[in-house]
């Protein structure tokens, strides 16, 4: 076995940089070897610097770690980001500059044509846009992107449908859960006993993002899906866990209700293949009772790594509706960051 991989994590004190903390402590491939955040809380100790908001407690060897600048050249090859996309787009250019794998949950560099935007199971060929995203930019380094919360889920749920029965329309309802807002989040005068219609921005990449990531590349560059996505995002008093409500069409016949439960469970990506550390044994997981998924009950089905569906049915307007649960700090974040990692630098620790 190789040595650990030494890694980074920028914006190491924010929530989606708390759960990288957490998730790549004890990690068989990947040591934590910087901790950077912004410049008023370098020099501090992470441990005392860090408003903690994890179930689980601090790993002990991050306690003592002293806090480094997101422009200090860190001694690591590789850098997971959880900035905020307010910061997260020069900085995360210029960890690339240096050589740097940037694997990011900005949306800054998402949409960008030869940025690839990854989703383990469903687009790991995607990754082949690397060298031409390096020869544009010039970079020794390259950024790979995860996408949107919602997005994930959405896409591990349409995902395994478009590779056999290729999908026409798509809408979708999300009831997404406090945490996607970082911390402190939503002021509880305004979600307590509530339900807020809108969270910025979000829609737009719903409606965008999955057609990149369910796209063919062809000749260096991304030919996105040609399905279409209505969204409409709703900020909902859950702690973790987005369930989103889907309804879809299909291009020609629809397959059945049994074809379509099948090529859920069935589905297995390139992740479950290569068995990779963060991988979930099976990513999509159908429940058949007439009320799952549910936040509290299914969203740490796998580690939280698994998209939980359920409530298969006719609509009366497109072909079949149903749920969809994702954790959205874990599999619609850092987890799939990581995931992503895993599958660049699988070669150096299973001897590809």
């Amino acid at each position: 076995m190789s040595e650990r991989l030494r890694v980074g994590i920028l914006g190491a004190t924010g929530a989606v940089g708390q759960k990288f903390a957490l998730l790549l402590d004890g990690h068989p491939w990947f040591e934590i070897g910087a901790l950077a955040a912004s410049d008023k809380r370098v020099g501090e100790a992470y441990g005392e610097t860090v408003n903690w908001k994890q179930a689980a407690p601090m790993p002990e060897p991050l306690r003592h770690m002293k806090v480094q600048s997101c422009s200090d050249q860190l001694d690591c090859p590789v850098v997971f980001s959880g900035l905020d996309s307010s910061v997260a787009g020069e900085i995360e250019q210029e960890f690339a500059r240096r050589g740097c794998w940037v694997f990011s949950n900005a949306r800054n560099h998402r949409m960008d044509e030869d940025v690839p935007l990854v989703i383990a199971e469903l687009n790991p060929d995607h990754l082949e846009l690397i060298p031409v995203q390096r020869r544009k930019r010039g970079w020794r380094g390259a950024i790979v992107t995860n996408a949107n919360c919602s997005t994930i889920a959405l896409a591990m749920a349409l995902g395994p449908l478009q590779q056999e029965y290729p999908l026409d329309r798509v809408h979708v309802v999300t009831m997404q859960a406090l945490s996607g807002a970082g911390y402190p989040g939503v002021p509880s005068l305004d979600i307590l006993a509530n339900v807020v219609p809108y969270i910025g921005g979000e829609e737009d990449k719903i409606e965008s993002e999955g057609q990149k990531i369910l796209g063919r590349l062809r000749g260096g560059r991304i030919e996105h899906a040609d399905f279409r996505v209505s969204a409409q995002a709703n900020r909902v008093a859950v702690e973790e866990g987005h369930l989103e409500c889907v309804s879809i069409s299909f291009r020609g016949k629809a397959p059945s209700m049994d074809e379509v439960r099948s090529c859920w469970s069935q589905f297995r990506g390139e992740p479950q293949r290569l068995g990779l550390p963060s991988a979930p044994p099976q990513p999509v997981v159908v429940r058949n009772e007439p009320d799952r998924p549910q936040p509290r009950l299914d969203v740490w089905t796998q580690k939280g790594m698994a998209t939980v569906i359920g409530r298969l049915r006719p609509c009366p307007l497109l072909d079949y509706k149903f749920l969809v649960l994702g954790h959205n700090t874990v599999r619609g974040a850092a987890g799939a960051s990581i995931l992503n990692a895993e599958y660049v630098f699988r070669d150096r620790f299973l001897g590809q």
